[in-house]
């Protein structure tokens, strides 16, 4: 076990640069294509590797049971998969949105199943800590993997992408969306051909779910409708965020501060490596 003190990960957020639904599994699960880049913008979790084998998280997220927290459940996962007799305390800086699209859930997940394997020296490989996360959420093996990527199946399916890294203003407006809701709809586009992706035809791309949300939710329809003046705009994920892609901070944060009272919103830029492994590699060094 490290040392019995509490150290910090970042945590951070994603954008889908495009999504598309290639078909619908039998289990239910959707069959997608799309591609996966990381945002300097990020939550943070401290962490301390205890000797009894408690979780604890000490910063409960409001309107969220422990035990339906992610980050509980990837602590307890790991646990049972290592047969680890250690535990940990957690604390949580949360500023990624909820219902956004953004990753921060599978995210927080990703983080505590690297963190942990560090700190309680459990010595799992990242493909198996990504095996692991999937049972969590598709999302998760993206962030244990750490690159940007061209994701294919229900997600899990990974090659190694580069696309060019903008300057984005991600913007919600006021409003959260349930994955579940967008992927179990009856009238959910699920059958746009299947792509041979190259990294420079990225921005021909768009989002299979945008135009049903856009359709169910007015204020995200508003809200696109505004940034498009301004900026190449889409919806990320299942939304209800919206990323605006410019070429300069500067551009970016002047947008920011002509956006509608009432819009959340932050500016930063798109990473093809997540920050999370060098914080990872620095708690192997002790």
């Amino acid at each position: 076990m490290k040392q019995e003190k509490f150290y910090s990960f970042p945590s951070p957020a994603k954008l889908n640069l495009f999504l598309h639904i290639v078909g619908r599994l039998d289990n239910g699960y959707h069959q997608l294509e799309t591609v996966f880049q990381f945002l300097d913008y990020h939550d943070t979790i401290a962490l301390k590797a205890t000797s009894d084998s408690s979780i604890k998280l000490l910063t409960p997220i409001p309107g969220v049971e422990n035990n339906e927290n992610l980050i509980i459940k990837a602590a307890d996962l790991l646990q049972q998969a290592t047969q680890c007799q250690l535990g940990a305390e957690i604390k949580l800086e949360k500023i990624l949105p909820m219902g956004g699209g953004l990753g921060g859930g599978s995210s927080n997940a990703a983080t505590v199943l690297l963190a942990l394997n560090a700190l309680w020296e459990t010595k799992l490989t990242i493909d198996e800590l990504a095996k692991l996360g999937l049972s969590l959420g598709a999302d998760v093996p993206i962030f244990i993997h750490g690159f940007a990527a061209f994701a294919q199946g229900i997600g899990e399916k990974l090659s190694p992408a580069a696309p060019a890294t903008y300057w984005y203003l991600v913007s919600k407006p006021n409003c959260s969306i349930a994955t579940a809701r967008v992927f179990s709809a009856n009238d959910l586009k699920r059958d746009t051909p299947a792509i041979q992706y190259q990294d420079a035809d990225i921005e021909n791309y768009g989002n299979d779910c945008q135009s049903w949300v856009i359709k169910h939710y007015p204020e995200v329809a508003k809200l696109l409708a505004w940034l498009v003046e301004y900026a190449p705009s889409q919806m990320t994920g299942t939304g209800a965020c919206i990323f605006s892609r410019f070429s300069s901070k500067k551009d970016a944060c002047y947008v920011q501060s002509l956006l509608p009272t009432g819009i959340e919103s932050f500016v930063a830029k798109g990473l093809n490596q997540s920050p999370l492994h060098a914080a990872v590699a620095a708690v192997n060094e002790y």
